[in-house]
């Protein structure tokens, strides 16, 4: 797989949707200045005056945002501030996130010197994904729903011809990701779709990942990678029904979010795929849920060892438990010319023969601070901006991008592991995907209309 190009900021004095004090933001800006030199210097891609497909350089985008929760008003914001694209629609399922996404966007729309919201484009209800869908005044669904949902509103958009920005993960079981094979498929090719791995736009990790694949570490070995993060914190609605309360935690679920190594370690794992160039072949996994003792049935640890082709062992560990605000997410490879450091937080180095480290890089190595809607202020700060640029740029200059069957890949091989945890034994890529394994969502929506 190959890296997608940056898109590069125009303006560094411009708004980057991350509130940091003045000092911070001045490195944060000395750092882009370097970016933006190297990457001129390389050829790398800059946002065109001109649009294709009809739009121009100073039009918007019109994006419709369905999932009006911590992520989805992150991302959409991001995308507001940092693109040409503008928020003219929202939906959810339950009326008080849509009223909170309504007055939050209003609001960003006012700073930006852009229209309020129509009420016409409005939408609460298990139907949602459908009449946004059928819109001639949306070009763009970011689908930021649950992600047992996301599947079935990635196919209503795609085959309304509109360009989708489509949280992980691709499916949260095999039935999902062939459904969403089909749906890759069925692309137009002016037609954009991206996958939400941000984590590979972040300045640090794209500039370390081409060097690793340009061979600077040598033959690799091993991996040792990470995810530790704080248990998810209860959304709490007096009143609230069963299932309703299930919607509203759907972390804490299963069949709704895929558990931790499907719905949140999925970063980790994608960057192995993505820098090694390929997916595990088999995963041996253990687990459980050792510490929490509220509803639901996810995990709240898990260790994997992967295979990868060429004898490359991987092996992940993660935890999602407490609130003693230790947070550390990333990877180390390790290869015979040497070894990369690739942390969510610290310093981006390579050590050997081809000494190399992250430019202007935090002086600190010390753990960040967890972001549940992914607003991290580390090696990740600008990783959601330049995805979304690179993104917006692919929709109005092209070419387009179809990110759904490398999602899918990466999500099948979280499941993978996910299945060889819950089962106890060894389970290859092969008997993955001839298992068919399923969830059901074991409710009606209708009761939310």
């Amino acid at each position: 797989m190959s890296r997608e190009p940056l898109v590069l900021a125009q303006d560094l004095d411009g708004c980057y949707g991350v509130n940091f004090p003045h000092h911070e933001r001045h490195a944060m800006q000395r750092r882009e200045f370097i970016q933006t030199t190297a990457a001129i210097a390389s050829g790398l891609l800059l946002l065109k005056p001109k649009a294709a497909f009809g739009y121009q350089a100073n039009s918007a985008v019109r994006l419709a945002l369905i999932g009006c929760g911590g992520r989805g008003t992150h991302v959409a914001t991001s995308f507001s501030q940092n693109t040409i694209a503008q928020v003219v629609a929202l939906a959810d399922l339950f009326p008080s996130q849509l009223e909170a996404g309504h007055t939050h966007f209003d609001r960003i729309n006012a700073s930006l010197g852009r229209a309020a919201i129509d009420s016409k484009l409005l939408f609460r209800g298990p139907h949602t994904f459908e009449q946004l869908a059928a819109s001639p005044e949306v070009d763009l669904i970011q689908i930021s729903t649950p992600p047992f949902f996301h599947v079935e509103h990635l196919e209503a958009a795609v085959a309304a011809g509109k360009h989708v920005y489509c949280e992980k993960p691709v499916g949260i079981d095999i039935k999902q990701a062939k459904q969403a094979l089909a749906i890759a498929k069925r692309v137009r090719p002016a037609q954009s779709v991206d996958v939400g791995f941000q984590c590979r736009n972040a300045p640090p990790i794209a500039a370390i990942a081409e060097k690793i694949k340009a061979g600077a570490l040598g033959k690799i070995a091993s991996v040792s990678a990470w995810y530790y993060a704080p248990a998810s914190k209860e959304k709490v609605f007096p009143g609230a029904a069963h299932d309703e309360y299930r919607l509203r935690n759907w972390l804490w679920d299963r069949a709704i979010s895929g558990d931790i190594l499907v719905e949140q370690n999925i970063h980790i794992v994608d960057l192995c795929n993505w820098i090694l160039g390929a997916r595990p072949l088999k995963a041996i996994a253990t687990g459980g849920r050792n510490i929490l003792t509220h509803a639901g049935d996810c995990w709240d640890n898990c260790q994997v060892d992967f295979l990868y082709p060429n004898d490359v062992r991987v092996s992940f560990v993660s935890t999602q438990f407490g609130d003693y605000g230790m947070f550390e997410a990333g990877l180390r490879l390790f290869g015979s010319e040497g070894a990369a450091t690739i942390p969510y937080a610290g310093q981006v180095e390579i050590v050997g023969s081809q000494k190399w480290s992250w430019q202007d890089a935090p002086a600190s190595t010390a753990t960040g601070k967890f972001s549940a809607s992914g607003n991290f202020q580390d090696n990740l700060a600008f990783a959601d901006r330049d995805k979304e640029r690179t993104f917006i740029d692919s929709i109005v200059n092209g070419p387009a991008h179809n990110q759904i069957a490398a999602g899918v890949e990466t999500a099948l091989s979280c499941m993978m592991g996910r299945m060889a945890g819950l089962r106890h034994r060894e389970v290859t890529w092969e008997e993955l995907e001839a298992h068919g394994e399923t969830y059901k969502l074991g409710m009606d929506l209708a009761q939310f209309s």
